[in-house]
C-alpha cells in the first residue's frame, strides 16, 4: 500500500438524500466508495445512478440496519474484508422516529442509529483508518460526522437516562444525537490527532429528502413546508470536508455551507464529550 492507491470513502446512509448525493461526487472525482443502505431496493437505486453518473467507479453497497450494533459490527467486517485502506469516513446515516421505539439491544432507536452506530463503526475502522494515515499526506485521512443545529435546542445529555426511557420526545432524542455527534468529533479529534486521523463535523440545513419519513407528523409538516436545499447542496460540503486542505487542519471544528460555524456552548464542553465517550464504551461493552 502506497499513498498514490485509489483513495477509499465510506459513506453511511448512501442510498437516498445527501449520502447518495455525496457518494455519486466522490466516485465522479474517481474515489473508490463503500456504501452503507439499509433498504435493498433504495440500494440498488442509489447503486445505479452512481455508477451511471461515473462509469467504471469502484462501488460497493453494503446492507444493514444501524439501529442494531450486531449489524454495524457485521458491516465493519465486511469493509474492512473490502479494503486494506481508507481515507474518508462519513458517518451521514441516522435520522428521526414517530415514537419511542427500543431495539432488540435494548437502545433508543434515535440513539443507537445516530450516535451509537457511527461511534461504534468508527471504533471499529480504527485500524483501517490509523494504517493509512501513516502512508497518506498529512491530514488526509478523515472522519466526518453529519450534525444539526438542532443541537442547540439540547441543554445538555441527560446522564441519568440517555435513551430518554422516562421523558421521551422524538425531537428531545433527536437533538441530544446530534449534540452527541459533536461531542464524539471533538473527543474523537483529541484521541486521534496523534494518529494523523482529522475528525470534524457538519451541519447540513433543511434537505429535500426522505430524511423525516419516519419522523412524526410534525417534523414532517415542518420538513415539507420548510425551505429546503437539494442533497447537492451539502452533499458538496461534505465532499469539501473530505478533500480541502484547509479541512484537513485544526480537527473538532463545526462546518456549515464550507465556512467554520459556531456550536452551541454545550458543544464545546470537553468534559461532556471525554464523558460520552465512557459512557458509548460502557453501553457497547454491555452487549
Amino acid at each position: 500500500m502506497n499513498g498514490t492507491e485509489q483513495q477509499v470513502a465510506v459513506v453511511t446512509g448512501a442510498s437516498a438524500g445527501i449520502g447518495l448525493s455525496t457518494a455519486r461526487m466522490l466516485a465522479e472525482r474517481g474515489w473508490r466508495v463503500i456504501c452503507t443502505g439499509r433498504d435493498a431496493g433504495r440500494c440498488a437505486e442509489a447503486e445505479a445512478e452512481i455508477r451511471a453518473a461515473a462509469p467504471g467507479a469502484r462501488i460497493d453497497f453494503l446492507r444493514g440496519d444501524f439501529t442494531e450494533m450486531k449489524e454495524v459490527r457485521r458491516i465493519a467486517g465486511e469493509i474492512a474484508a473490502l479494503t486494506s485502506r481508507l481515507d474518508v469516513l462519513i458517518n451521514n446515516a441516522g435520522g428521526v422516529r414517530d415514537k419511542l421505539y427500543v431495539t432488540s439491544e435494548n437502545i433508543e432507536a434515535t440513539l443507537a442509529a445516530n450516535h451509537l452506530a457511527p461511534f461504534l463503526l468508527t471504533r471499529e475502522l480504527m485500524p483501517l483508518l490509523r494504517k493509512t494515515a501513516g502512508i497518506a499526506p498529512q491530514g488526509n485521512v478523515r472522519v466526518i460526522a453529519v450534525s444539526s443545529s438542532g443541537h442547540a435546542a439540547c441543554p445538555g445529555m441527560n446522564w441519568d437516562d440517555l435513551d430518554m426511557f422516562g421523558n421521551f420526545t422524538t425531537g428531545g432524542a433527536y437533538c441530544q444525537a446530534k449534540l452527541a455527534n459533536i461531542l464524539f468529533t471533538r473527543e474523537l479529534a483529541r484521541r486521534a490527532g496523534a494518529s494523523g486521523i482529522i475528525a470534524q463535523c457538519m451541519h447540513p440545513g433543511r434537505i429535500k429528502s426522505n430524511f423525516a419519513s419516519h419522523g412524526d407528523q410534525a417534523m414532517q409538516h415542518y420538513m415539507e413546508n420548510a425551505q429546503t436545499a437539494l442533497p447537492d447542496e451539502p452533499a458538496r460540503t461534505l465532499v469539501w470536508l473530505a478533500t480541502a486542505p484547509e479541512a484537513g487542519r485544526n480537527p473538532g471544528r463545526y462546518f456549515h455551507d464550507m465556512r467554520e460555524a459556531e456550536p452551541a456552548a454545550q458543544a464545546l464542553d470537553d468534559a461532556a464529550a471525554r464523558r460520552l465517550w465512557d459512557e458509548s464504551e460502557k453501553r457497547l461493552a454491555a452487549l
